[in-house]
């Protein structure tokens, strides 16, 4: 993935492509199917979904997008809330518009969400919403972003 939203010809290429190499290995793999994983290739959650933020116009230059900044089963580092972290994406997902996306992190080892010395809250895996940066359209009181993915 080169952080750039193919046109649907390019993506219907990618998936055709990717069935021949499939079909080269022993593996029958249907046209759907993989249609259905260039999707997921490009964190979308489905063709349909993606499909219809490439649209079906003919391609413009200006009109291509960037991807999202992770992609599912990625390692990820950052920090949560100021405490810095490692983990796992378990899903994106485009929030409307391709520069937010929502994704799911199970940290490596759980984050204490709470700066009380005499209170801890612990907490391994987090949902919230990204921009293309990586940063979290979400602050917290003090105008600090609640996530940081270092990309």
């Amino acid at each position: 993935m080169n952080g750039i939203i193919p046109t649907l010809d390019e993506a219907k290429r990618q998936a055709k492509r990717l069935r021949a190499d499939m079909a080269a290995s022993g593996t029958d793999l249907s046209h759907g199917r993989s249609l259905e994983i260039v999707a997921h290739q490009h964190g979308y959650r489905d063709w349909n979904t993606f499909h219809a933020t490439i649209g079906n116009g003919p391609p413009r230059e200006e009109a291509r997008r960037t991807c999202a900044p992770v992609e599912i089963g990625q390692t990820v580092r950052g920090t949560y809330l100021g405490q810095p972290f490692l983990g796992q994406v378990l899903s994106v997902h485009m929030m409307g518009t391709p520069a937010r996306y929502a994704v799911e992190i199970d940290f490596d080892e759980p984050v204490d969400v709470v700066t009380f010395d005499s209170f801890s809250s612990f907490r391994k895996r987090v949902r919230t919403t990204v921009d293309a940066a990586g940063v979290s359209t979400s602050k917290t009181s003090d105008g600090e972003p609640h996530m940081r993915l270092i990309l």
